[in-house]
């Protein structure tokens, strides 16, 4: 093969969101570099410590396989990482397990910039296709891998890691959506390239689904007003993770709801479209 691939000229590579955040990011092997990346998960999630996110043992066997472990860097101090190998099926997909960002570096632009880095590696191994999970009910999460990244849902996965007690997931069950980073699509493309892409707007005709209550509880439509329509809101609570310390049991209904409206209709066969700024999936089905 001569010259560079076309995608190097079309988002050139990690380098420029590395930029922005003035941060380094390489990729760890170094058994005193991954027990750092061990030590960062570890503040971040605070978890049970017989069941860490990833072990030393785990994220070294990983790099000698030759999967990805990629830390961000600001000057000496290791602020952010992200964790992946590769998946099936063989030569076109890689899951990436974990990933994730110091709170004092929040706000840099830091998750970006690992995404960047780590399409970059995955199309310089000729994978096409990074999938990964996260919780539906944290809205910034899904704001970012729906509307900067352009990554879509394609499975609903009710309790998929089990219980999980720690500082995030406060053992409220662990439902995840698996979504689907296709890392040439245009829309894709286009968000790298210019640093994120945008939220969705809200479709005419819209049928709102599920959303918040003033006092931050969730409010269902009666299924038989949205059973047949075609475009759908499913809302979110405004910050999920400070509901599960402050009010438990409206987190709890919270999950509930949120599995039984997304959770049904992504089953059902609708495709995830986008995610507006207002904290909000749209949803459309082929079956109205």
């Amino acid at each position: 093969m001569t010259g560079a691939p076309e995608w190097r000229t079309i988002d050139d590579m990690a380098a420029q969101p590395a930029a922005v955040a003035h941060l380094v990011i390489r990729e760890l092997s170094a058994l005193g570099d991954l027990e750092e990346v061990y030590a960062l998960f570890d503040r971040i999630w605070r978890p049970d410590k017989s069941n860490p996110p990833v072990t030393v043992e785990h994220l070294r066997a990983l790099t000698h396989a030759g999967n990805y472990v990629a830390g961000a860097y600001d000057g000496d101090e290791l602020v952010g990482a992200c964790v992946g190998f590769f998946a099936a099926p063989p030569g076109r997909s890689m899951h990436s397990h974990v990933a994730g960002v110091s709170a004092a570096a929040r706000g840099r632009h830091v998750g970006f910039a690992l995404k960047s880095h780590q399409r970059d590696w995955a199309l310089e191994h000729g994978l096409s296709e990074i999938t990964w999970t996260f919780d539906p009910l944290v809205r910034r999460n899904a704001y970012f891998n729906l509307a900067k990244l352009q990554a879509r849902p394609s499975d609903y996965l009710v309790d998929f890691y089990g219980d999980m007690d720690d500082a995030i997931n406060g053992g409220q069950g662990s439902d995840r959506l698996l979504v689907r980073w296709r890392l040439e699509d245009p829309s894709v493309v286009a968000a790298c390239a210019s640093g994120g892409g945008t939220a969705a707007a809200v479709p005419p005709g819209v049928v709102a689904a599920l959303t918040e209550s003033p006092s931050g509880r969730p409010v269902a439509a009666p299924r038989s007003a949205w059973a047949r329509a075609g475009r759908l809101l499913v809302g979110t609570p405004s910050d999920i993770e400070a509901l599960r310390g402050t009010d438990p049991e409206t987190a709890r209904q919270w999950r509930s709801a949120v599995r039984d409206v997304l959770g049904e209709l992504i089953t059902s066969g609708a495709r995830v479209t986008g995610f507006t700024r207002s904290g909000s999936y749209v949803t459309e089905r082929t079956d109205a």
